[in-house]
């Protein structure tokens, strides 16, 4: 009898062995794959080449060789031995960039604790699991700046990501991409912080918050500027400022090492904006969203600031009364650099269609394509690397099946680094890397 029970047991002991293991090969995993080996040599044969900086090239080629574009045009010389990809039929084009994304950040994108916020790590609320990653990958598009929100005059430091979707959060973060941070002017900080019955509540107290806290950078700076002087001296008995991360990013800003992205729609503000930013000695990258920048285009071509904006975005809020669809087309004309983006989960994998919207109201085509690709790439500060298919710049890529500027077309493929991350034919959503079940 006892022999039989001890039977029993080791059976029941093997049936939920065998069904533990079962449970846990039909869980999602967390284990990341490893970062892909580039294919040392591909070549995408036979497509429409729209390479946004040097014109159109029917039935061209592009030779990558180890994630780096190696050669563009009617035929390369490639080895015998490379993966050839077809496009026989299709457009190829540099793979879309996103200038204005909150994606993967759930709810973390505001700190709205305090109106500044520099010190904020917009990587540390990345989650890079988020499917919008996908999504917009499966739209084309490469690479995002991923904003911290708009409750704050100045919220916190960015991230910039490729869309490898499958891989590790570490192995997403664009490599080497400048460090950018978000201002806000406007109805949202003085509504978040005006409800709280604190300053701000108007603009008057936006402004009055932002130039209280360069002020107190500076002082910051100069601080930290008297003690490096007496250690330059060789005093032993110097004692050093005690270090504040709200104070440091601060003055970053005022030292140049970080992009200033601004969330701002009225024409006064732009003029404010620019204004501080003199008053303080640092530079704007770019006005976000920017409705009424054709009200005083003139004005910011002439601080080389570019703008990000929407095509037909308006009258959702008071700030947007003023938004005309040919907003876009007047500041290019006068001289800014214009990128159309999405803040949007939705409209990020739609960016090509933001793109051929835009054509109606002024832009040609070359100007449509560099609104969702060269352009958002200069207000990153990512331009060298991504952008267009140029000879040295990463092989970031997509490949559609018909004219990309068309509510019509669809990606086939999105090449990153000069491998594949998505392909519309495979099964599992066209993913190559990501691993639901392991």
């Amino acid at each position: 009898m006892a022999r039989r029970s001890h039977l029993y047991r080791v059976m029941l002991l093997s049936l939920f062995a065998m069904l533990s293991i079962f449970a846990i090969a039909q869980q999602p995993s967390n284990t990341q794959q490893t970062s892909p080996t580039f294919h040392n040599d591909v070549v995408i044969k036979g497509g429409t080449i729209l390479t946004v900086t040097h014109g159109k090239i029917e039935n061209g080629s592009i030779y990558i060789h180890n994630g780096k574009i190696v050669a563009v045009g009617q035929s390369v010389n490639a080895p015998s031995n490379a993966t050839v990809i077809d496009a026989t039929g299709k457009f190829v084009m540099p793979g879309i960039i996103d200038a204005h994304s909150h994606i993967a950040l759930d709810d973390d994108v505001n700190e709205a604790t305090s109106p500044i916020t520099p010190h904020m790590m917009m990587r540390d609320a990345f989650d890079y699991n988020d499917k919008a990653i996908y999504r917009a990958l499966a739209g084309g598009v490469t690479t995002s700046l991923l904003l911290h929100g708009s409750a704050n005059m100045i919220g916190g430091q960015a991230v910039v990501i490729k869309h490898k979707y499958g891989l590790g959060r570490d192995e997403m973060i664009f490599p080497g991409a400048p460090q950018s941070i978000k201002f806000a002017s406007g109805e949202n900080p003085k509504r978040v912080y005006g409800g709280k019955g604190q300053l701000p509540s108007t603009r008057m107290g936006n402004f009055e918050v932002m130039r209280a806290a360069f002020i107190e950078a500076r002082e910051y700076m100069r601080t930290w500027d008297d003690y490096d002087a007496k250690i330059k001296k060789g005093d032993k008995d110097a004692t050093p400022p005690k270090k504040d991360l709200k104070l440091e990013a601060l003055a970053d800003i005022l030292r140049g090492k970080l992009l200033v992205q601004i969330h701002c729609y009225r024409a006064d503000e732009f003029l404010t904006e620019m204004a501080m930013a003199k008053e303080f000695g640092y530079k704007i990258r770019a006005f976000h969203h920017a409705l009424e920048a054709y009200k005083v285009a003139d004005k910011i071509a002439a601080e080389g600031v570019a703008i990000a904006t929407w095509p037909d975005w308006w009258g959702f809020k008071y700030e947007g009364w003023d938004g005309i669809p040919w907003n876009a087309a007047i500041s290019l004309h006068k001289g800014v650099r214009v990128a159309l983006k999405s803040d949007s989960e939705d409209v990020t994998r739609r960016l090509n269609q933001e793109a051929g919207k835009i054509m109606h109201y002024g832009l040609t085509e070359e100007e449509a394509l560099k609104a969702i690709t060269l352009n958002p790439a200069w207000i990153i500060g990512v331009d060298e690397r991504v952008g267009s298919i140029d000879v040295g710049k990463d092989a970031d890529i997509s490949i559609w099946n018909s004219y990309p500027l068309s509510s019509a077309a669809l990606v086939d493929k999105v090449l990153i680094d000069g491998d594949v991350y998505f392909d519309r034919s495979l099964p599992g959503y066209g993913l190559t890397h990501y691993k639901e079940v392991q």
